[in-house]
């Protein structure tokens, strides 16, 4: 965020028109990212949905790149079956593939909250069961989720951050109530062995 706002005073000599309330919140982050340790709910969530047959993660805006990076990690070490949608593009194909097995986690960095609440509801009427992950202010979307992972309010920059933490607390916990081992996932090298 802060190389975003130097290159935007270089190129137009002002900073972005919410300059202060990103730096508000990155002061912030530290406090909330401690705060979304200390009382996440993902060990309860991973057992619960650990025994779906999909699990899909989806978001629009900055919240896409989260839900692709917690699908990411979700199979990775939990060798589930995870995808990362664009909210916005299920109608073009993955809608066909939700059922009451597919868990469903629509994340939310603070905009774009109504479009993805069509979203949601979509999958709900399939009955899929939905976990919002979203800042404490998405009201509509907590409230019609059927389990909320929770990030406090800020802004929608930070409110990222905080929402991959919690996914990737989700990944541990489900791994872990799978009995996957979470240090060493098969098949997976952090480097380039094979071409």
């Amino acid at each position: 965020m802060l190389l975003g706002e130097r290159l935007v005073r270089d190129v137009t000599g002002s900073p972005t028109e919410d300059h202060a309330a990103r730096l508000s919140a990155l002061k912030q982050l530290p406090d909330q990212l401690q705060r979304v340790l200390e009382y996440s709910r993902a060990r309860q969530l991973a057992n619960e949905y650990r025994d779906g047959s999909s699990h899909f993660f989806i978001g629009r805006g900055t919240a896409y790149g989260v839900a692709r990076e917690g699908a990411l990690k979700f199979k990775e070490i939990t060798y589930e079956h995870a995808e990362g949608f664009p909210a916005g593009e299920l109608k073009h194909g993955p809608l066909a593939l939700v059922t009451g097995d597919t868990t469903v986690f629509a994340v939310c960095a603070g905009h774009e909250e109504s479009k993805l609440l069509s979203n949601v509801r979509e999958v709900q009427t399939r009955g899929a069961p939905v976990v919002a992950v979203a800042p404490r202010s998405a009201d509509d979307l907590l409230s019609t989720a059927d389990e909320t992972l929770t990030v406090p309010a800020t802004h929608p920059d930070t409110a990222a951050v905080l929402a991959n933490v919690q996914l990737q607390l989700l990944s541990y916990h489900t791994a872990v109530a799978l009995e996957r081992s979470v240090d060493k996932p098969r098949n997976l090298a952090k480097s380039v062995t094979v071409e």
